[in-house]
């Protein structure tokens, strides 16, 4: 906590502090304050409370923020802010910063002029975080005293108190996070760390630290004076960058302030974060649209007025432009509208007017100033524009020979009876005696068996049109339904349950990955409905006399005593028989499936790319880094 002088500055008293209602139904359903009551609920309480001081810190007031992970599922967040009023509240006629905690939309965000930008724009925040905790202490540093107050899952203990000097200013939260509310009460250091880091680069000059007491003592502090241009070259710091100088820009424009990175790779994905008062809004919005118009139209001039395309010539198209492209756009903006409680989405039009004209300038001068780099970034985008234009012609010629018309079912399909997706499962078997034993063993009126021979095509490294023509390719497209790419309807999935079945060894694994990258970079609402699992066979069967018993993992194995028992490990899911595949990894009743979801899809296109891309030299790095982990390899 440091002093601060407020001469000159708008005020943050009393007054400043509005109350729009109670606090009682948040206990009563959690979800729909905080999205969920699993694991991401649980730290979702951290980011309510950081963000306090986050938004102190963008309002110039904060320089240092301390999150503490105690014993106990206990966190503390501390910061250098003014500190949270303490003196009576002209409407609840009680003390603020009792106000704030207990009262459900009270805080400095809803009037005034004590945050111009904020981000807990919901007000929701901290008195949410005082509901569904078990305990939680506040302690503020303000006009040289020291103030406390406690709570019990919302309720003050008493009445805010002066507990002794202050020499600095700022505000203290530690809370608990109720086991009633939350089941799983343990924090993912890594999450806290990367939504941490995340900030910091959002946040220039701001200094977060953590430290993890839990178990022993972990320190880890970020601090980027760089914001977007640190943020860009994190991102890219593994990948094969085009440009050697990033583009960057920090510049307001009708009230709006708008920042943006970007940098071009020699890569086809295309990665865009944007972010609205520093809260990641995953479906973009209007700051994202005026970012991609600007980068588009901005490209065609120079384009045209250079001579790489002639006036004649179709123009380059948006994925054009941004294939390859690693992008960051960021705005502040003064009463932000997002669409819905997760905030997902920016609607405020003068966000995209703003980005639009900031940019539309902003990149025209860095291809001029960067000649070098602008002649590689226009040969990546024509070659992107000739690669589509080929890749079209090339799918329209499959396409017309008919490879997917008919929608006549690959005669490997075991079908099942029953015409309720709802109800109906397809297995993704590997191998012709798996795939055997799986028909014989399954329940045929709601389970349908596919088996796959070998390894699928890797389709990190393939075009569609290369897709279409593989065998085993399209039996899987043809089986699911939806059909692919722009025909794609997820209405038409034929099974809500899709199960990939493989070996637990090398090869398994390697084929899993395959069918994980090919669901996931075209079939993704697949995933995002819940529809993708992965099946778990069982690596041990033991036997002692009539008693049969099958075991999972190595870890659980380790735990059996194996006197008396007779114990047969499974290379394979071929040496199981009908019955045992059944009732082992197939029978509702007794299977485990674990489903496939993407948390963090920026890793996961970065680890894809990483994987199964084309550079090897990634990889390379990847696989040495963790060749410590592997504990048992299979050669």
């Amino acid at each position: 906590m440091a002093d601060k002088k407020d001469e000159k500055k708008p005020s943050y008293s009393a007054k400043d502090i509005y109350v729009l209602e109670g606090l009682e139904p948040v206990r009563k359903r959690p979800g729909m304050y905080i999205g969920t009551t699993d694991v991401a609920g649980l730290h979702h309480l951290i980011w309510e409370v950081v963000d306090n001081s986050i938004d102190e810190a963008m309002a110039g007031y904060a320089k240092n923020i301390r999150v503490e992970l105690l014993p106990d599922h206990k966190v503390s967040i501390v910061d250098d802010g003014r500190g949270i009023p303490v003196e009576i509240h002209p409407q609840s006629k009680k003390s603020t910063l009792e106000t704030v905690m207990t009262t459900l939309h009270a805080g400095g965000k809803f009037g005034g002029e004590s945050y111009k930008v904020s981000g807990g724009l919901h007000g929701v925040g901290v008195s949410v975080v005082c509901a569904l905790s078990e305990w939680m202490r506040a302690e503020v540093c303000r006009e040289g005293a020291l103030y406390t107050q406690e709570y019990k899952r919302g309720k003050p203990q008493y009445k805010v108190r002066k507990e002794g000097k202050c020499g600095a200013t700022g505000t203290r939260v530690t809370f608990q996070p109720d086991p009633e509310i939350f089941k799983i009460l343990d924090l993912d250091l890594k999450k806290i760390l990367d939504h941490l880091r995340q900030q910091a680069f959002l946040t220039k000059g701001v200094r977060i630290e953590v430290f993890d007491s839990r178990k022993g003592k972990d320190y880890h502090a970020f601090y980027y004076d760089g914001g977007l241009l640190s943020f860009i070259k994190y991102l890219t710091r593994t990948e094969n960058p085009l440009q050697e100088t990033p583009f960057y820009i920090n510049k307001s424009a009708e009230n709006v302030d708008v920042e943006t990175a970007f940098l071009y790779q020699n890569e086809n994905e295309t990665q865009e974060l944007s972010f609205a008062n520093n809260i990641y809004t995953p479906d973009g919005g209007m700051h994202l649209t005026g970012f991609r118009s600007a980068l588009t139209r901005s490209l065609n001039n120079y384009a045209t007025e250079n001579e790489y395309i002639k006036k004649t010539e179709d123009n380059l198209t948006g994925d054009d432009v941004r294939e390859g492209l690693v992008a960051i756009v960021s705005v502040k903006i003064r009463e932000p509208q997002f669409e819905g409680q997760t905030k997902a989405r920016l609607g405020n039009p003068e966000a995209r007017t703003a980005t639009e004209s900031v940019l539309g300038e902003a990149i025209k001068d860095f291809l001029e100033r960067n000649s070098t780099e602008a002649r590689r970034i226009m040969e990546k985008c024509l070659l992107a524009a000739k690669a589509r234009k080929a890749a079209k012609a090339a799918k329209d010629t499959v396409l017309r020979k008919g490879v997917l018309d008919g929608l006549t079912l690959p005669g490997k399909l075991a079908d099942c009876s029953s015409r309720n997706p709802a109800e109906s499962e397809m297995f993704i078997v590997e191998g012709d005696s798996a795939g055997g034993s799986a028909k014989q063993g399954r329940d045929r009126r709601t389970q349908a068996i596919l088996p796959l021979k070998g390894k699928i095509l890797n389709v990190e490294k393939s075009r569609i049109d290369k897709m279409l023509i593989n065998k085993e390719i399209r039996a899987l497209v043809v089986a699911l339904g939806t059909a692919i790419a722009e025909s794609f309807d997820i209405n038409k999935l034929r099974y809500h349950k899709i199960v990939i079945m493989t070996d637990a060894d090398v090869d398994g694994s390697h084929i899993r990955t395959l069918l994980l990258t090919l669901f996931y970079r075209h079939f993704a609402p697949i995933i995002e409905n819940g529809h993708l699992f992965i099946a778990q066979p069982p690596l041990f069967r033991l036997q002692r006399g009539k008693e049969i018993k099958y075991i999972y993992n190595e870890e659980e194995m380790k735990k059996i005593n194996k006197e008396g028992w007779g114990i047969s490990r499974y290379k394979g899911l071929g040496e199981m028989n009908p019955e045992q595949l059944w009732e082992t990894t197939m029978n509702p009743g007794n299977r485990v499936l674990k489903k496939v979801i993407v948390e963090d899809a920026e890793e996961a296109d970065r680890l894809f790319d990483i994987l199964l891309g084309e550079q090897v030299e990634p990889r390379k790095q990847f696989i040495q880094s963790r060749a410590q982990f592997v504990k048992n390899l299979d050669i």
